[in-house]
């Protein structure tokens, strides 16, 4: 057999750019492209996104990580041409939406974009992924690349109802819209304009402030945006009114016309006004008011409404004791903003008869402060209110400078000294509502496993997070591909070890379809492509719902060793296409189609026309044969001729004869084309096959081949060798990649799509799942949370006495409570590959929560508690829909809380499996009347309080 060699012509990204005609040494690839994604984000620089699973190749390929330097350079591992088309949606020009940083893609900064693009090429007519770097915050500044641009509807004031979508970086300025917009709808650039941002229905805000981004406009993506021209009388279709958000004018949608509507007009930016715009309704209760959606916000919105109805903190806002508080110069805080803007929100809330407000002045703050909540990406109601509560408390801390305090052990003393000790170290530096309200103490103590010396401290907590009972088991759906190819692939799904391994999955499955475990290989497979061959040593958690899993029957007993007689040879098809581009791999035009396969084949004595009736057996189910080619039939004649050749070749008559035979029985199908069946060429001139037609003659016959055979790298998109028919055996290894190339034309004749893709479900996939316990209490939570376990390897705690790090037991009781319980039940699970949400509904009481059992200090105030609010999370992970249960402390109703809507509710409806942070008061706590009833003085210049925002 001969094997072709060949090299690669390397280019950049564009058709006009010159080959370079060298790349470098992958070390120093590595070292280039390393310094390189050291660099620091920087406002206005443009990174790019590349495929997380094609930069992991190259990583392997260059021995970038210390794990895979003793696989540097081998061919097999080369990635080819980068491949990004797993990151766009159908189209091929539209980015999928949920993308996961360094799980479906990594990003690079220009510099080293353009080195593995001149390295290594990019597959042909595929756009790049250009993202600039924004920055966030206005105070407490950072920097991101902005992977997911912000959509906005565009329209004319004469034609608010035809739109037109233009996308546009959180960091243009609203300048940049309106001149953007002059240009869409034939404006003259000189001509004088206002641009109106559309919301909730008929509301309409102006946005004044050229110089606002995108993002401190609080545009989000869909929102609709009006551009109004100045008439040539020099008035305004839709006249100007006060800047302040108590006055103006809606416009009528059908005729263009206004109409007088104070609740519904702001004008944007405005000095002294909260911006906090709403619909009015005189029939509501004080605090009966919903929060308008600002494109993903309602995790914001749950929060805002479970901690508006917390009374002791609200009541202290509507009566203006904040402002004596408010604590400017903390370097923690954030120079009163947050308190400023959550004290207005809470005037329209409770103070304003409005059925629904837009908190986009508080959103802004809080975007400010805290970049990872600035966007519209959906967010997490207990991480924010977590923030939120912490920037509340430094905002109104009453210690204006902090003392140094010496943390202290308990060492041996009475836990009632060390506790008090404790609290007032903690209120030396921490005095504010916030921990007259939500603060408590809990107790920790620290077991050495060796010295048995015992730690006691004492530390205060403004939430529990309770774990849940964990599942001991996951649901894990995978494809099982029979060895038997007239078998189609088929759906399992089975219940394997949360915290297995790939062995335990093989345990469930051989036991579920009766074949032995050493005769299966687990894969991942992603577009087309084995992503993933896993050890039976590795972890399920690294196998994340969204993959899919397919674990193949082989023929015969993996290999263990060299010894072994045969070898597991993966292997894709791929289709070759007319080159469009000369600045790509000899591979860039072929694409990978269909699912792989895994195949066992022979280690010695293996022919070509051996390998090629092996795969052709493999694939008859969906495959047709044209006239001329070799037949099924024919094939396992001559499989079976070659596993038992001798030396002698005695029995080269008797394979004449069943050849002979074949060939009668071969099943025709298709027109009888001719195919030169050549691979494209390198660059513009090298032909791989060197003119080789892929009929030849075997036995005096004239045999047409399916498809080509070439060893390929493991991602399928690099040639190393091209296999011939020359009567030498292929010189295969257990690392060997094959691809089968098909011309299009034969695909389209003998390869059958639609078979190809069909399968079938196993009766377990219909299996009703065992039954389970179907709620468990937050008594359990509670258990789990307070009992005793061991520190994990890495999370050891340093033990003074035997002076190492040690796995020592941990344990927490609880000591003091505060007012407002505030507990998270820890429904989501991470690590670095899985995710997972738990579902489980807990039952908890809505009334008469008592505490008691679970505090060992029994000087405590009584701590019974009532349930006031509830923050609900519907969905799965990344996403879902948060709304909130909260009860009036006026009319002691509870009402369902879902973004602008407000709505009664019946009590049974709050316990539910959505449940995420409940929100308990102490039974001794009763709401003063002033928070429903009472005016004070501070409410006439609330309207004040966000002056120089």
């Amino acid at each position: 057999m001969t094997l072709h060699n060949f090299t690669f012509n390397m280019a950049g990204v564009d058709d006009n750019s010159d080959p370079i005609e060298s790349s470098p040494d992958l070390e120093n690839q590595k070292k280039e492209i390393a310094e390189a994604m050291n660099k620091p984000l920087v406002k206005g620089d443009i990174w790019f996104l590349v495929d997380s699973h094609w930069f992991k190749q190259w990583k392997k390929f260059a021995g970038y990580d210390s794990w895979d330097k003793f696989e540097v350079g081998q061919e097999l591992n080369n990635p080819g041409p980068i491949d990004n088309s797993s990151l766009f949606e159908a189209d091929g020009c539209t980015l999928k939406e949920h993308l996961i940083d360094e799980l479906d893609y990594t990003l690079l900064p220009k510099d080293s974009w353009c080195k593995l693009v001149s390295w290594y090429g990019i597959t042909s007519d595929q756009q790049t992924l250009s993202r600039k770097v924004v920055e966030h915050g206005m105070f407490v500044k950072s920097c991101k690349v902005e992977v997911y641009l912000t959509a906005l509807k565009l329209s004319k004031y004469s034609d608010p109802q035809t739109f037109v979508t233009r996308q546009f970086s959180k960091a243009d300025t609203v300048g940049h819209l309106v001149s953007e917009m002059k240009t869409i709808f034939n404006i003259p650039e000189d001509a004088e304009t206002r641009v109106w941002n559309k919301y909730m229905s008929s509301t309409y805000e102006l946005l004044s402030n050229l110089e606002y981004t995108v993002q401190d406009a609080g545009l989000y993506q869909g929102q609709v945006l009006i551009i109004e021209q100045k008439k040539e009388d020099g008035t305004w279709q839709h006249p100007s009114k006060s800047s302040s958000s108590s006055s103006g004018v809606t416009l009528n949608s059908e005729h263009g016309t206004e109409s007088s509507n104070p609740s519904r007009y702001s004008s944007y930016g405005s000095r002294g006004s909260w911006g906090y715009d709403g619909l009015k309704s005189r029939s509501s209760l004080p605090g009966l008011t919903g929060l308008g959606n600002l494109g993903n916000t309602c995790f914001m919105n749950s929060a805002l409404q479970c901690l508006s109805n917390c009374v002791p903190l609200t009541e202290y806002f509507l009566a203006g004791n904040y402002k004596e508080e408010l604590n400017r110069d903390n370097p923690l805080g954030m120079r009163g903003e947050i308190a400023n803007a959550y004290a207005g929100l809470l005037h329209q809330m409770w103070k304003e008869q409005y059925s629904s407000v837009a908190p986009r002045q508080f959103k802004m703050q809080v975007g400010r402060f805290a970049p990872q909540f600035s966007g519209y990406q959906q967010q997490d109601s207990q991480e924010l209110l977590a923030f939120l509560l912490d920037g509340l408390h430094e905002d109104l801390n009453r210690v204006k400078k902090k003392p140094y305090v010496e943390l202290k052990d308990a060492d041996g003393r009475p836990d009632g000294v060390v506790a008090e000790e404790s609290w007032h170290n903690h209120l030396q530096r921490n005095n504010s509502v916030i921990v007259d309200t939500f603060h408590g103490l809990f107790k920790s103590t620290l077991v050495c496993p060796d010295c048995v010396k015992v730690s006691v401290t004492f530390d205060p907590f403004c939430y529990l997070s309770l774990p849940l009972p964990v599942k001991k088991e996951r649901s894990l759906d995978i494809f099982l591909v029979p060895s038997d190819p007239l078998k189609k692939p088929t759906l399992y799904k089975l219940a394997v070890p949360k915290m297995g391994n790939v062995a335990d999955l093989l345990a469930v499955l051989s036991k579920e379809a009766n074949i032995p475990k050493d005769k299966m290989i687990v894969t991942d497979v992603y577009n087309h492509r084995f992503h993933k061959v896993f050890s039976l040593s590795e972890s399920l958690t690294q196998i994340l719902d969204r993959d899919d899993i397919f674990v193949y029957e082989l023929q015969h007993s993996k290999p263990e060793s060299d010894e072994d007689n045969y070898i597991v040879l993966p292997v894709y098809q791929r289709e070759k296409r007319a080159r469009l581009t000369s600045y790509s791999y000899s591979s860039s035009n072929k694409a990978l189609f269909g699912l792989p396969l895994m195949v066992s084949v022979p280690r010695k004595n293996l022919t070509y026309q051996a390998l090629y009736c092996i795969l052709l057996e493999r694939m008859k189910r969906f495959i047709t044969l044209p006239s001329g080619d070799m037949g099924v039939d024919e094939c396992e004649a001559d499989v079976e001729m070659n596993e038992d050749k001798s030396e002698d070749r005695e029995t080269e008559d008797c394979e004449d004869r069943e050849l002979e035979k074949a060939y009668q029985n071969v099943h025709v199908n298709g027109d009888d084309n001719e195919d030169d069946n050549k691979n494209s060429q390198i660059g513009d001139s090298v032909d791989l096959h060197q003119n080789n037609d892929i009929k030849t003659q075997i036995k005096g016959k004239a045999r047409k081949y399916l498809f080509n055979m070439v060893l390929v790298n493991s991602y399928g998109s690099t040639d190393i060798q091209v296999l011939e028919d020359d009567g030498e055996p292929p010189k295969l290894t257990a690392r060997c990649f094959l691809a089968l190339d098909w011309d299009s034309e034969m695909k389209e004749n003998c390869y059958n799509d639609q078979l190809a893709e069909e399968s079938d479900e196993h009766q377990s996939v219909h299996k009703k799942p065992a039954s389970k316990k179907n709620s468990i209490a937050l008594d359990d939570c509670i258990d789990l949370f307070l009992s005793k376990e061991k520190l994990g390897a890495n999370d050891p705690w340093y033990c003074p006495s035997c002076e190492k790090h040690q796995q020592a037991t941990k344990k927490f009781d609880l000591w003091n409570l505060p007012k407002i319980l505030v507990v998270h039940l820890k429904r989501f699970s991470y690590n670095s590959f899985w995710r997972d949400k738990l579902d489980t509904v807990v039952s908890f009481p809505l009334r008469n929560l008592d505490m008691s059992a679970y505090v060992i200090n029994k000087d405590q105030p009584c701590p019974i508690y009532d349930l006031i609010a509830v923050s609900n999370h519907y969905g799965g992970m990344g996403g879902g829909h948060y709304t909130a249960y909260a009860k009036n402390c006026k009319d002691s109703k509870w009402y369902s809380f879902d973004d602008s809507s407000v709505s009664p509710v019946n009590q049974e409806q709050v316990t539910s499996k959505a449940a995420y942070v409940l929100f308990y008061q102490r039974k001794e706590i009763e709401h003063q009347e002033s928070l429903v009833e009472k005016e004070t003085e501070h409410d006439g210049d609330i309207d004040m309080l966000n002056d120089g925002l």
